[in-house]
Protein backbone atom coordinates (compact mmCIF):
# COMPACT_ATOMS: atom_id res chain seq x y z
CA UNK A 1 0.00 0.00 0.00
CA UNK A 2 2.94 2.70 0.59
CA UNK A 3 4.15 1.48 -2.80
CA UNK A 4 0.90 2.85 -4.14
CA UNK A 5 1.16 5.77 -2.24
CA UNK A 6 4.67 6.99 -3.03
CA UNK A 7 3.57 6.48 -6.87
CA UNK A 8 1.01 8.54 -6.35
CA UNK A 9 2.33 11.59 -4.66
CA UNK A 10 5.39 11.31 -7.11
CA UNK A 11 2.77 11.29 -10.49
CA UNK A 12 0.90 14.05 -8.82
CA UNK A 13 3.77 16.69 -8.14
CA UNK A 14 5.22 15.84 -11.78
CA UNK A 15 1.69 16.07 -13.23
CA UNK A 16 1.58 19.75 -11.53
CA UNK A 17 4.97 20.94 -12.56
CA UNK A 18 4.95 19.50 -16.47
CA UNK A 19 1.01 20.53 -16.82
CA UNK A 20 2.04 24.58 -15.74
CA UNK A 21 4.89 23.89 -18.65
CA UNK A 22 2.44 22.86 -21.13
CA UNK A 23 4.16 19.01 -21.51
CA UNK A 24 3.41 15.58 -20.64
CA UNK A 25 5.16 13.97 -17.03
CA UNK A 26 5.10 10.22 -18.81
CA UNK A 27 8.95 11.04 -19.63
CA UNK A 28 10.03 12.07 -15.96
CA UNK A 29 7.70 9.39 -14.64
CA UNK A 30 9.19 6.73 -16.72
CA UNK A 31 13.21 6.82 -15.37
CA UNK A 32 11.39 7.65 -11.66
CA UNK A 33 9.47 4.23 -11.26
CA UNK A 34 12.25 2.16 -12.54
CA UNK A 35 15.05 4.02 -10.19
CA UNK A 36 12.03 2.79 -7.70
CA UNK A 37 12.17 -1.44 -8.82
CA UNK A 38 9.26 -1.02 -11.48
CA UNK A 39 10.73 -3.05 -14.60
CA UNK A 40 11.35 -0.51 -17.23
CA UNK A 41 8.53 -1.73 -20.02
CA UNK A 42 5.74 -1.55 -17.10
CA UNK A 43 6.60 1.98 -16.59
CA UNK A 44 6.57 2.79 -19.85
CA UNK A 45 3.03 1.34 -19.79
CA UNK A 46 2.39 3.18 -16.73
CA UNK A 47 4.02 6.47 -18.10
CA UNK A 48 1.66 6.09 -21.43
CA UNK A 49 -1.65 5.26 -19.65
CA UNK A 50 -1.21 8.27 -17.14
CA UNK A 51 -0.07 10.68 -20.52
CA UNK A 52 -3.33 9.32 -21.75
CA UNK A 53 -5.35 9.65 -19.06
CA UNK A 54 -4.65 13.17 -18.74
CA UNK A 55 -3.99 15.02 -22.28
CA UNK A 56 -7.67 13.00 -23.78
CA UNK A 57 -8.92 16.23 -21.37
CA UNK A 58 -6.99 18.58 -23.49
CA UNK A 59 -8.41 17.06 -26.98
CA UNK A 60 -11.60 17.27 -25.20
CA UNK A 61 -11.49 20.95 -24.06
CA UNK A 62 -10.15 21.81 -28.09
CA UNK A 63 -12.96 19.62 -29.80
CA UNK A 64 -15.57 21.66 -27.86
CA UNK A 65 -13.75 24.97 -28.06
CA UNK A 66 -13.47 23.96 -32.35
CA UNK A 67 -9.79 24.63 -32.00
CA UNK A 68 -8.82 21.85 -34.15
CA UNK A 69 -8.20 21.93 -37.91
CA UNK A 70 -8.61 18.34 -39.09
CA UNK A 71 -7.42 18.89 -42.54
CA UNK A 72 -3.72 19.38 -40.32
CA UNK A 73 -4.06 17.09 -37.09
CA UNK A 74 -5.73 13.91 -39.03
CA UNK A 75 -2.66 12.78 -41.52
CA UNK A 76 -0.42 12.97 -38.09
CA UNK A 77 -3.18 11.21 -35.41
CA UNK A 78 -3.96 8.56 -38.60
CA UNK A 79 0.14 7.56 -38.66
CA UNK A 80 1.14 7.50 -35.09
CA UNK A 81 -2.19 5.17 -34.22
CA UNK A 82 -1.00 3.21 -36.85
CA UNK A 83 3.31 3.46 -36.12
CA UNK A 84 3.17 3.41 -32.17
CA UNK A 85 1.93 0.39 -31.93
CA UNK A 86 4.48 -0.97 -34.44
CA UNK A 87 7.39 0.37 -32.61
CA UNK A 88 6.27 -0.50 -28.75
CA UNK A 89 5.88 -4.29 -30.15
CA UNK A 90 9.46 -3.75 -31.81
CA UNK A 91 11.05 -2.32 -28.36
CA UNK A 92 9.42 -6.74 -27.11
CA UNK A 93 12.22 -7.55 -29.75
CA UNK A 94 14.98 -5.01 -28.80
CA UNK A 95 17.54 -5.40 -25.85
CA UNK A 96 15.98 -3.10 -23.09
CA UNK A 97 19.55 -1.89 -22.04
CA UNK A 98 19.28 -0.23 -26.01
CA UNK A 99 15.86 1.52 -25.79
CA UNK A 100 16.50 2.50 -22.27
CA UNK A 101 19.71 3.96 -24.06
CA UNK A 102 18.25 5.51 -26.64
CA UNK A 103 15.58 6.98 -23.86
CA UNK A 104 18.48 8.34 -21.87
CA UNK A 105 19.22 10.51 -25.14
CA UNK A 106 15.90 11.48 -25.49
CA UNK A 107 16.06 12.80 -21.70
CA UNK A 108 19.12 15.04 -22.36
CA UNK A 109 17.30 16.32 -25.58
CA UNK A 110 14.43 17.51 -24.47
CA UNK A 111 15.88 18.76 -21.33
CA UNK A 112 18.09 20.88 -23.87
CA UNK A 113 15.00 22.01 -26.37
CA UNK A 114 13.67 23.44 -22.72
CA UNK A 115 16.28 25.04 -21.13
CA UNK A 116 18.05 26.53 -24.12
CA UNK A 117 15.51 25.72 -27.77
CA UNK A 118 14.33 28.43 -29.39
CA UNK A 119 11.35 27.74 -31.78
CA UNK A 120 12.98 29.15 -35.11
CA UNK A 121 11.57 27.92 -38.54
CA UNK A 122 14.76 26.15 -40.47
CA UNK A 123 12.36 25.02 -43.60
CA UNK A 124 9.34 25.67 -45.02
CA UNK A 125 7.81 22.07 -46.26
CA UNK A 126 3.86 22.55 -45.19
CA UNK A 127 2.80 19.60 -47.43
CA UNK A 128 0.42 17.00 -46.32
CA UNK A 129 3.05 13.75 -47.37
CA UNK A 130 5.29 15.68 -44.43
CA UNK A 131 2.80 15.39 -41.87
CA UNK A 132 2.07 11.48 -43.23
CA UNK A 133 5.70 10.94 -42.94
CA UNK A 134 6.24 13.33 -39.53
CA UNK A 135 3.47 10.86 -37.78
CA UNK A 136 5.12 7.50 -39.28
CA UNK A 137 8.38 8.74 -37.86
CA UNK A 138 7.38 10.32 -34.56
CA UNK A 139 4.57 7.41 -33.73
CA UNK A 140 7.30 4.87 -34.15
CA UNK A 141 10.02 6.97 -31.49
CA UNK A 142 7.15 7.25 -29.37
CA UNK A 143 6.10 3.69 -29.03
CA UNK A 144 9.56 2.12 -29.16
CA UNK A 145 10.39 4.59 -26.26
CA UNK A 146 7.53 4.75 -24.26
CA UNK A 147 5.98 8.54 -24.57
CA UNK A 148 3.49 10.44 -25.88
CA UNK A 149 5.79 12.11 -28.21
CA UNK A 150 4.30 15.46 -27.75
CA UNK A 151 8.70 16.18 -27.07
CA UNK A 152 9.43 15.00 -30.08
CA UNK A 153 6.31 16.45 -32.43
CA UNK A 154 6.56 19.93 -31.47
CA UNK A 155 10.16 20.91 -32.17
CA UNK A 156 10.17 18.72 -35.40
CA UNK A 157 6.80 20.43 -36.60
CA UNK A 158 7.86 23.66 -35.26
CA UNK A 159 11.42 23.56 -37.65
CA UNK A 160 8.92 22.63 -40.92
CA UNK A 161 7.46 25.81 -40.65
CA UNK A 162 4.01 25.25 -38.94
CA UNK A 163 2.78 27.85 -36.52
CA UNK A 164 3.49 27.10 -32.60
CA UNK A 165 -0.14 27.94 -31.49
CA UNK A 166 -1.27 25.66 -34.41
CA UNK A 167 1.40 22.77 -33.56
CA UNK A 168 -0.09 23.10 -29.38
CA UNK A 169 -3.41 22.29 -30.11
CA UNK A 170 -2.23 19.51 -32.96
CA UNK A 171 0.08 17.90 -30.34
CA UNK A 172 -2.50 18.21 -27.79
CA UNK A 173 -4.95 16.07 -29.98
CA UNK A 174 -2.76 13.55 -31.29
CA UNK A 175 -0.85 12.11 -28.43
CA UNK A 176 -3.32 10.45 -27.03
CA UNK A 177 -3.90 8.26 -30.37
CA UNK A 178 -0.44 7.90 -30.09
CA UNK A 179 -0.22 6.85 -26.10
CA UNK A 180 -2.97 4.22 -25.96
CA UNK A 181 -2.15 2.82 -28.81
CA UNK A 182 1.41 2.23 -27.20
CA UNK A 183 -0.51 1.27 -23.87
CA UNK A 184 -2.63 -1.37 -25.08
CA UNK A 185 0.08 -3.19 -27.32
CA UNK A 186 2.41 -3.33 -24.26
CA UNK A 187 -0.36 -4.04 -21.70
CA UNK A 188 -0.36 -6.89 -24.69
CA UNK A 189 2.79 -8.81 -23.57
CA UNK A 190 3.60 -7.56 -20.03
CA UNK A 191 1.64 -8.04 -16.95
CA UNK A 192 0.04 -4.60 -15.81
CA UNK A 193 -0.52 -3.85 -12.31
CA UNK A 194 -4.00 -2.11 -12.80
CA UNK A 195 -4.60 -1.35 -9.60
CA UNK A 196 -1.32 1.35 -10.09
CA UNK A 197 -2.40 1.93 -13.11
CA UNK A 198 -5.28 3.31 -11.69
CA UNK A 199 -3.84 5.04 -8.83
CA UNK A 200 -1.07 6.95 -11.21
CA UNK A 201 -3.57 7.79 -13.91
CA UNK A 202 -6.28 9.13 -11.34
CA UNK A 203 -3.08 11.56 -9.44
CA UNK A 204 -2.03 12.66 -12.95
CA UNK A 205 -5.31 13.78 -13.45
CA UNK A 206 -5.62 15.42 -10.26
CA UNK A 207 -2.32 16.89 -10.94
CA UNK A 208 -3.00 17.98 -14.57
CA UNK A 209 -5.91 20.01 -13.12
CA UNK A 210 -4.22 21.93 -9.93
CA UNK A 211 -1.53 22.98 -12.44
CA UNK A 212 -3.77 24.42 -14.90
CA UNK A 213 -4.91 26.23 -11.78
CA UNK A 214 -1.50 27.38 -10.44
CA UNK A 215 -0.78 28.85 -14.48
CA UNK A 216 -3.29 31.86 -13.68
CA UNK A 217 -1.30 33.14 -10.87
CA UNK A 218 1.44 34.52 -13.21
CA UNK A 219 4.31 32.05 -12.20
CA UNK A 220 6.35 32.57 -15.29
CA UNK A 221 6.37 29.74 -17.77
CA UNK A 222 10.34 30.24 -18.62
CA UNK A 223 10.99 29.43 -15.24
CA UNK A 224 9.08 26.25 -14.77
CA UNK A 225 10.62 25.20 -17.77
CA UNK A 226 14.01 25.81 -16.65
CA UNK A 227 12.72 23.61 -13.66
CA UNK A 228 11.67 20.95 -15.98
CA UNK A 229 14.63 20.66 -17.35
CA UNK A 230 16.73 20.28 -14.74
CA UNK A 231 15.20 17.60 -13.42
CA UNK A 232 15.33 15.60 -16.55
CA UNK A 233 18.92 16.22 -16.79
CA UNK A 234 19.50 14.67 -13.59
CA UNK A 235 17.31 12.03 -14.57
CA UNK A 236 19.15 11.53 -17.76
CA UNK A 237 22.55 11.57 -15.84
CA UNK A 238 21.32 9.28 -13.20
CA UNK A 239 20.29 6.41 -15.99
CA UNK A 240 23.93 7.43 -17.99
CA UNK A 241 25.38 6.50 -14.63
CA UNK A 242 23.74 2.87 -14.76
CA UNK A 243 25.59 2.37 -17.96
CA UNK A 244 29.33 3.65 -17.21
CA UNK A 245 29.17 2.03 -13.47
Amino acid sequence: MHDYLLYAVITLFLSMLFSMGGAGSGIALIPILNFLGVDFTVAKAVGLFAGASTTITSSVMNIKRKAVEYKFVFPIAAMMLIFAPIGAYSSSFIDPKVVKFFFMIMLFYSATMMMFGKKKTLLNLEAKWVLFCVGAFVGFIAGLLGVGGGNILIPLLTLLGYEPKKVAVAVSFVVPFSALGSFFTYASYVPLDWVMLLVVALSAIVGGYIGNYMMHFKLKQSHIKKLMALLLYVLAVKLLWHFIA
